[in-house]
């Protein structure tokens, strides 16, 4: 193409952190492919990535700040911006005090730099116990677990998947995620790679996903009850004295007393899973040199969450899989310090949630409770709120609530690119620039990473006449409710700070350099030195997670009935903002309600009616898709959709807007270790549609 350039860069829109090849032209990118030579991805790109250009060069995308009146939300200069904010948020403090002001923040900060760097600044000097993010949606309960075991939420094991023999999976379908807290570029050609070299996987799931119906074996299982499988394989450990123990592990004997009451003939009836299966997967797990276990959304969104992500690490511990070359390893990002092998822990409470009196859990309360603490008159009423990045109008539970309280309050400032179905109620949106204006570092997924790697990636093309780069918006945003100074933002030298104090001792200038990315090598052995427990071990059997097996132990006699809905997960999905690219939402419907052909043929319905679904808190219509990838007994609806709301400003989701699976969840319903709602599982009632 006469006239362009190449450049590179980390795809921003999972976590997968594949690297892009871009064509420039002029001020705009007019193709984005796999960066053949990145160090991690290897050329693999998948349907989202390739729209690189499609989304940041979105017509609906906000350009400049969008101020309400009279209704109408209006473009204005940012200095007016910032002073409607300050207006706005300044009384609310001053007058009722700083948990008065809450916060969220949605998944796409841990993409940015911003968020990495100056949220946390910003969410201190607000001083508000009312924090909340996506994480109490989808990732709480593993937070939690490793907190206990490993004495920090941060330190999360991820599945060794270029040298492991044998996965077991659980609630995670990477084939169409792209995977989650476990960084991994092309999972699917690293699954493929598994069986090539004469291993297996197997994947767990209700549903027979694009993951499942790759794997080795499926097995299905009834929502949220994969607790009750992973006891039984852990009663089979220590019953058939299998048991090989990680280096470092202290409180094996009494994971095997708590799991006396979960024989696999005793959790088969709950689950699903036959129990002679149950007794093989422990027999095959304890054998292979390399196995690893991993579970994701599915194991997280349920209502034994915690216990579940526990349980993961309690098999990979038991079969001497934890820290293990080939098992579930700790990666070693190149801007963490290393650390000494003892702490003082990780504990949870040390505030509660004013309405419902529910725990703080790493530094957050549970967005389940967020429209109690609008509604509920009395000191510390939640009567402002700042959003960064977050769709909770659509993401949470019972969301159709909390879209209402939103109406409600004083004051709601938002950063987002989008006018949406949460940003239509702020009084200020604030929009950051696109991807390609802006640096690119994973703080995060670098620290998640299946293959130790680093990657930076300079603006591609200069900012907007008019625009503020996102660190700025929140560093302005920090000043005015400090009531400091604001001073410009200087992330890259944050950043190079970082990376020389870090492990590796790189520099920004080498990532500069270095535009496919440095390999950093295979994940190393790292006990104990990532431990931050008071012991200095891995502590197996923590004291919060033992008492809450009596609440699993009381679940073994409920008798399975009715319908329950999960979710469900598409390649060309990311939540809800990844819905306004025309070349992610063209084609069939995918915004339908799955429906096994016994469930359907009992309730008279056949493929393309629509159907009534009602739950405790809400009742919505879909269109019905009769398919055996659904267990029977469960009805399957994706997350993200529900774009018919008035007031917001994106054409091509307002085209295709779906129906929000999240009318029908239930806030009253959380994990009570971690915060996260239930999101699976949930109990529905589904007729035919008749139709006046």
């Amino acid at each position: 193409m006469a006239d362009s350039r190449t450049a590179y860069r980390t795809c921003p829109f999972c976590e997968a952190a594949c690297g892009l090849e871009l064509t420039i032209a002029g001020e705009r990118v007019v193709a984005a492919r796999g960066d053949r030579d990145h160090v991690f991805s290897h050329g693999f790109v998948c349907p989202k990535g390739a729209t690189f250009g499609q989304v940041t060069d979105d017509p609906d995308r906000l350009r400049r700040p969008l101020v309400r009146r009279a209704g109408t939300h209006v473009e204005v200069d940012w200095d007016e911006a910032f002073d409607v904010v300050a207006a706005g948020l300044r009384p609310v403090l001053e007058t009722y005090g700083p948990h008065a002001v809450a916060i969220y923040l949605g998944n796409p900060n841990v993409h940015t730099m911003a968020g990495g760097l100056y949220l946390s600044p910003l969410v201190k000097a607000l001083g508000t116990r009312n924090v909340f993010s996506a994480s109490t949606v989808d990732q709480m309960p593993k937070h939690v677990s490793c907190g206990y075991l490993f004495g920090s939420p941060l330190t999360i094991p991820v599945p060794d998947l270029d040298r492991t023999d044998l996965l077991l999976m659980l609630g995670a379908n990477p084939w169409e995620s792209n995977g989650s807290l476990a960084t991994a570029a092309d999972f699917p050609g690293r699954l493929k790679a598994i069986q090539e070299r004469a291993g297996r996987f197997i994947v767990v799931d209700p549903r027979r996903t694009r993951t499942a119906a790759h794997a080795n074996e499926h097995l299905f299982i009834r929502p949220g009850t994969d607790a009750f499988l992973l006891f039984g394989i852990v009663h089979t450990l220590f019953a058939d004295n299998l048991l090989n123990p990680s280096p470092y592990v202290e409180g094996v004997s009494a994971v095997g007393r708590l799991a006396e009451d979960f024989a696999p003939s005793v959790v088969a009836p709950v689950c699903g899973v036959p129990a002679d299966r149950i007794r093989s997967l422990a027999h095959e797990l304890a054998a292979s040199p390399r196995a690893a276990v991993y579970g994701r959304i599915g194991t997280c969104t349920v209502e034994f969450g915690t216990l579940t992500s526990w349980l993961v690490d309690v098999v990979n511990a038991l079969t001497g899989n934890l820290d293990r070359p080939g098992g579930v390893m700790f990666p070693l990002a190149p801007h963490v310090r290393r650390g000494k092998g003892t702490g003082k822990g990780f504990r949870v409470g040390r505030w509660h949630s004013r309405v419902r009196g529910l725990p703080e859990v790493k530094g957050e309360l549970p967005v389940a409770t967020l429209a109690d603490e609008i509604e509920t008159p009395g000191d510390e009423q939640v009567r402002a709120l700042v959003t960064v990045a977050g769709n909770p109008a659509l993401s949470t539970p019972n969301s159709g609530r909390l879209d209402r309280a939103l109406s409600g309050l004083s004051f709601m400032v938002s950063v987002d690119p989008y006018l949406n179905e949460t940003t239509r109620h702020a009084d200020v949106v604030l929009p950051p620039p696109d991807a390609v204006r802006k640096g690119h570092y994973d703080f995060s997924f670098l620290a998640l990473a299946v293959r130790n790697f680093a990657a930076y990636n300079p603006p591609v093309l200069p900012p907007l006449p008019g625009a503020m780069d996102e660190c700025d918006i929140l560093a302005r945003l920090t000043a005015i409710v400090s009531g400091a100074p604001s001073s410009p933002a200087e992330p890259e030298r944050l950043l190079d700070a970082a990376l020389r104090a870090g492990p590796y001792g790189l520099t920004l200038e080498q990532l500069v350099a270095s535009p496919h990315g440095i390999d950093l090598g295979p994940l190393e052995p790292r006990l104990p030195e990532v431990l931050r427990t008071p012991s200095g071990r891995v502590e197996l059997c923590p004291e919060p997670l033992a008492a809450d097996v009596e609440r699993l132990r009381g679940a073994l006699d409920r008798e399975p009935g009715g319908l329950v809905l999960i979710g469900r997960r598409h390649l060309r999905s990311n939540n809800s903002w990844m819905h306004n690219v025309p070349a992610l939402v063209k084609g069939r419907d995918r915004c339908t309600l799955q429906l096994h052909p016994a469930d359907a043929a009992r309730l008279d319905l056949t493929d393309g009616d629509d159907a009534q679904v009602t739950s405790r808190v809400g009742t919505l219509t879909a269109r019905v898709e009769v398919t055996d990838t659904v267990m029977p007994g469960v009805v399957s609806l994706p997350h993200g959709w529900g774009h018919d709301v008035p007031g917001t400003r994106q054409t091509v989701a307002a085209a295709h807007p779906g129906v929000n699976s999240n009318v029908l969840t239930d806030e009253s319903v959380i994990d009570p270790l971690s915060g996260n709602s239930v999101l699976n599982g949930i109990p529905v009632e589904i007729k035919p549609l008749v139709r006046s």
